[in-house]
């Protein structure tokens, strides 16, 4: 394996873009050998504060404050997007065509017709491309996905999803670019777009959905009277703005094995930090998951005798996916959370960039952040349709 140093850089300084910058920091810390010296050549970002403050936590080389700069540094390998929806095509497009490896934030675009312009040019090249669905490397998730693709809860009858956030219950919070874009890239993109894929990753694709209803709780929020970052709050001003886009969605979806599903996504949920949870049912057993208690997972299945059957928690350890090498104390009930699941997300796209002898699974495509999208779509229209039943392309 060579030992030239893999450059890796992070366009975006946001709670996200932090995230990925710690990542990249400790990819060489976890699992086996195999990545050369990792490089932390740059953090971009408009806000030069900001931009100056991750790269100095995070140890990366330099700060600067446009993406152009870093797109044009030939001695940077690879690059993360995390930024604004917008913004992702033209960071992509640039940099797949500048050589670099791209690891795309989710949702992939701003729009369906940017995110089937990124799939092109994912297909055009011969670049690592990925998307950031971040919760496919939770221990627990990755386990309940291995107990239904072992059959272990017999055939399928039903999955329930949801995401609910209470990042958006102030009325006073600042009217940012997570509430412009129009239906289907409020609550459904921003966070409905981690539970749906998660839905995807353990029961397979989505090929329809029905019954969808989009509300808006807050109609109006006030302009900010500066920068904001990530959903903290900020000085506002008396101007308000309209919201653009749903603070709630709920609908029906159908996989295409035949299993049924219902999701809900809400930033409106007061009292729900970050609550992404669902629930896999079978005709002989069922598991149970909630971000609040990323630790452990619940799992029922038939016991010999009725009297002792019930759901069992199930703490995360060793014996789970990530955890062994991925773990400083590899035992288990020490808990672990988002950073470790960053950390498996970097070290998954570096170990697809240089071709490690034992790489972790590899992240999800572009065309996989682009089959989300379309889901997205789909239950904007059937909103729009009183509810009607509306496929999915399959891809």
């Amino acid at each position: 394996m060579s030992q030239r140093p893999l450059s890796v850089a992070v366009i975006g300084a946001g709670m996200a873009g932090r995230s990925h910058a710690a990542g990249y920091r400790s990819v060489d810390t976890v699992f086996g050998e195999g990545l050369p010296p990792v490089r932390l050549a740059a953090i971009a970002d408009a806000n030069e504060q900001l931009a100056r403050d991750t790269a100095r936590r995070y140890g990366f080389e330099k700060a600067v404050f446009s993406w152009e700069e870093v797109v044009e540094d030939r001695t940077i390998d690879a690059i993360s997007i995390v930024v604004g929806n917008a913004l992702h095509r033209p960071i992509a497009e640039a940099a797949i065509a500048a050589g670099k490896h791209v690891l795309c934030e989710k949702p992939l675009a701003g729009s369906l017709e940017d995110a089937q312009a990124m799939v092109a040019a994912e297909r055009a090249t011969d670049v690592v491309t990925a998307v950031g669905y971040t919760y496919r490397r939770s221990p627990a998730i990755a386990a309940i996905r291995g107990h239904v693709q072992d059959r272990e809860l017999g055939e399928l009858t039903l999955f329930d999803g949801r995401y609910w956030c209470d990042y958006a219950c102030d009325p006073r919070g600042p009217l940012t670019w997570r509430y412009e874009g129009g239906p289907g890239s409020g609550a459904l993109g921003d966070i409905g777009a981690h539970v749906i894929d998660a839905g995807q990753f353990v029961c397979g694709p989505v090929v329809s959905v029905s019954g969808a209803v989009l509300t808006t709780q807050i109609a109006k929020r006030p302009l900010p009277l500066g920068p904001t970052v990530g959903h903290d709050a900020a000085p506002v001003s008396e101007e308000v703005g309209e919201v653009q886009n749903e603070d709630t969605a709920v609908f029906s979806a159908r996989f295409e094995s035949g299993l049924s599903a219902s999701f809900s996504v809400s930033r409106t949920a007061f009292g729900m930090p970050n609550g992404l949870a669902f629930d896999v049912y079978g005709l002989g057993g069922r598991a149970s998951f909630d971000w609040h208690r990323p630790s452990e997972y619940l799992f029922d299945d038939p016991q010999p005798e009725a009297r002792t059957r019930g759901a069992r928690q199930v703490i995360v350890g060793p014996q789970m996916p990530y955890f062994a090498g991925g773990y400083p104390m590899e035992a288990p009930g020490v808990g672990g959370g988002n950073a470790e699941m960053f950390v498996y997300q970097c070290r998954a796209f570096l170990d697809q960039i240089v071709g490690t002898p034992d790489p972790l699974p590899p992240n999800a495509t572009f065309v996989d952040g682009l089959h989300t999208m379309q889901v997205i779509q789909a239950v904007v229209e059937s909103a729009q349709s009183d509810g009607a039943a509306v496929a999915v392309p399959t891809h």
